[in-house]
């Protein structure tokens, strides 16, 4: 029983490489084969797979649902526009530590106070911020206000997607690394569940929360900046609307919360859908329509999204529903 049982698993473990080995070869060899549309297209896919990331890291793995996260983007697209106008003359590659720095900051400024609240409360102090980052940048002068600022791109799609799916990959891996394979990982989900327990066993929560928030912010602003320069033309709409953090919950939810591989897939189904609902209807309004209904059926039928149909994300969760029984498991 006990061979039968391994050879089953190597055998499971080798088709899981076989399919990794496939995909890496597909994705990278993307521009030779896809063709400018499907290279656009990917490149979006790459970008939203990584800012579905950011928002599952505060809400799938800390459990705090933000609806700020698009604050961290415009962040990093504008320090990235702001810094490559003439007068400055930054290299590209130079801003986006820059606007990442920045996000941090932001993170750990806001997140300091605005981590003590729970629920409804944290989400609309992270809604408020998102919306006060609007204001300002559609006020200021060094923003280009409402009519926003442009900028002299030099660089081929081909360049823009292999930035956008490294960025997506060293982001990936290092997040699978911290939550998934590393004791930082284990102290997040400890306070996600239960974290009166968590800190009885001496994790400082505080500190944990606010390195979460921090990961989830430095994602973002480094996708912003190179959206920034990939689409050569910023303003406060393109780059702080509420709608693009509505994009990542609802990607993160379909594709599952708190799996590292379900903001990928959810990224992926929906960002290539909507492209394709453009494409044939002429504009997003049915896009919208579908996503409504997509979401009623995952909330209905996959509480833990598409990889909660996997047996292992199962067993996770009914893990999860024992723990938050423990006393102080529930938020409030």
């Amino acid at each position: 029983m006990t061979t039968s049982l391994r050879t089953a698993r190597g055998r499971s473990r080798w088709v899981a490489v076989a399919a990794l080995v496939l995909f890496a070869a597909a994705a990278l060899t993307v521009p030779g084969w896809a063709g400018e549309y499907w290279t656009r297209v990917f490149t979006g896919v790459a970008m939203w797979a990584g800012l579905a990331l950011s928002w599952n890291v505060i809400g799938g793995y800390a459990g705090y649902i933000s609806f700020g996260q698009v604050a961290f983007f415009g962040i990093g697209s504008y320090t990235t526009a702001i810094l490559m106008q003439p007068e400055h003359g930054w290299n590209f590659f130079l801003t986006l530590p820059v606007g990442a720095a920045l996000a941090v900051l932001l993170a750990v400024v806001v997140g300091w106070p605005a981590l003590r609240l729970r629920g409804a409360y944290f989400a609309i102090a992270t809604w408020a911020l998102a919306e006060a980052m609007l204001q300002v940048a559609n006020a200021v002068g060094f923003t280009g206000g409402s009519s926003g600022l442009s900028i002299t791109a030099v660089a081929t799609d081909t360049f823009f997607y292999y930035m956008m799916l490294g960025t997506a990959v060293v982001a990936y891996a290092v997040c699978y690394l911290l939550l998934e394979r590393g004791r930082f990982g284990y102290k997040v989900k400890a306070v996600r569940d239960n974290e009166n327990a968590a800190r009885s066993v001496g994790i400082d929560t505080t500190r944990v929360k606010l390195q979460a928030f921090a990961l989830s912010a430095v994602i973002p602003a480094v996708f912003g900046g190179i959206n920034a320069y990939w689409i050569t033309f910023i303003n406060p709409q393109s780059v702080l609307a509420g709608v693009i953090t509505d994009q990542m919950v609802v990607m993160a939810l379909v594709g599952g919360l708190g799996h590292i591989w379900g903001s990928a897939i959810g990224a992926t189904v929906l960002y290539v859908l909507n492209q394709e609902f453009v494409n044939y209807f002429g504009d997003s309004t049915a896009y919208i329509a579908m996503v409504g209904i997509v979401v009623a059926l995952v909330v209905l039928f996959l509480p833990d999204g598409v990889v909660g149909l996997l047996p292992r994300a199962r067993r996770r969760r009914v893990v999860r529903m024992l723990i938050r029984r423990l006393p102080g498991g529930e938020r409030e």
